[in-house]
């Protein structure tokens, strides 16, 4: 299947000559990147990522050197799925639904990180992927950041899970909200309706974010209205990926039932429009909204218009009023259970 980008008239690549190992002025650098649309294998994890290879491929082709995948493109997201949950009950039926997606899901680290840290550094792009972070028995919904080096430079898990998402992702903490400062730009992601919390934003701006990605379910039209409004606030390029998905993208049923829907949709139904999209700093929408199908949507970042934009308006520079309004983000790991070797308790004993 060969997918072609939106953006079909863009020029040759104008970011050759950035060098990738280290940075320099970052306002001179021009960035060619582009969202991914297209939907997840559902309960195929391999074939998913052979997948995602062949569409970083095709996006290197056109001289792409950041690209960005829908949320949970690798594990999928269980859309129109309720898991057998009422309050009080869960079924047997839903039970067994979770076993498989949680099959499904990925270790981090674990082997599908590899293999995507190398298709990284095959194609020689930054890659911010999303996927279903198995740890244990719990899942999370989570993006991983690599860079053109083929190397796994972090994570994000989704502070906040939205409606029955919170019954089968678990929580992240403030110890997963990077910025990665890398030689085409700050990076960093919030996933879906959490790009909604505007503290969290907040803590991404006071990292200082040049290019904010959103991977997303969310295809209604009203989200073009948060994305444009988050470009502006924070002064950087927003890149939304959104899947697109029809019924017979996920298993037939019984395998697989659209329990949330009146009935049953036909095969070809949309069930995720897409609406992936590339928004400058002005609020330009430089790429998409697409909602016609699968494809790659690019366009070129001037990372100039950041600091044409910031002169204006700097959310957490000129126009922070620290004296009045602050933030405090708590950004060390929430565990359940943490432990004290017998030499700690000897040398505390000691002391």
């Amino acid at each position: 299947m060969a997918l072609l980008p939106t953006s079909n008239s863009l020029s040759p690549p104008l970011i050759a000559e950035v060098d990738m190992g280290g940075g320099s002025d970052s306002s001179s650098v021009i960035v060619r990147a582009t969202v991914v649309q297209a939907s997840t294998v559902f309960y195929d994890t391999l074939a998913t990522l052979d997948k995602a290879e062949r569409l970083i491929a095709e996006a290197a082709s056109f001289g792409s050197q950041l690209v960005v995948f829908p949320e949970a493109f690798i594990g999928g997201y269980p859309r129109g799925s309720t898991f057998g949950v009422t309050i009080g009950n869960r079924s047997a039926k839903g039970n067994e639904e979770f076993r498989k997606y949680h099959a499904a899901a990925i270790d981090v680290p674990g082997p599908e990180v590899i293999r995507l840290a190398a298709m990284a550094g095959k194609y020689k792009v930054f890659l911010v992927m999303g996927v279903i972070e198995r740890a244990g028995y719990t899942l999370y919904c989570t993006v991983l950041f690599f860079n053109p080096q083929g190397q796994y430079l972090g994570k994000h898990r989704k502070l906040m899970p939205t409606g029955l998402e919170r019954i089968i992702w678990g929580f992240g903490d403030g110890s997963t909200i990077p910025v990665y400062d890398t030689p085409i730009g700050k990076i960093g992601a919030l996933i879906c309706w959490e790009n909604r919390m505007p503290l969290l934003r907040t803590a991404l701006y006071g990292k200082g974010i040049e290019i904010y990605c959103a991977p997303t379910a969310e295809a209604r039209e009203v989200w073009q209205a948060s994305m444009t409004h988050v470009a502006i606030e924070g002064g950087c390029f927003v890149l939304s990926a959104n899947q697109f998905c029809r019924r017979k993208d996920y298993p037939p049923p019984p395998d697989y039932v659209f329990a949330a829907f009146d009935e049953e949709p036909s095969p070809d139904s949309v069930v995720c429009a897409g609406g992936s999209v590339i928004i400058s700093p002005s609020g330009v929408v430089l790429a998409g909204p697409n909602y016609e199908g699968e494809a790659l949507i690019s366009a070129d970042l001037d990372l100039a218009e950041i600091v044409r934009a910031k002169f204006s308006f700097d959310v957490v520079g000129h126009y922070s009023r620290p004296e009045v309004l602050s933030l405090t983000v708590k950004d060390h790991p929430q565990n359940a259970v943490s432990f004290t070797s017998a030499s700690n308790i000897e040398s505390q004993e000691k002391s």
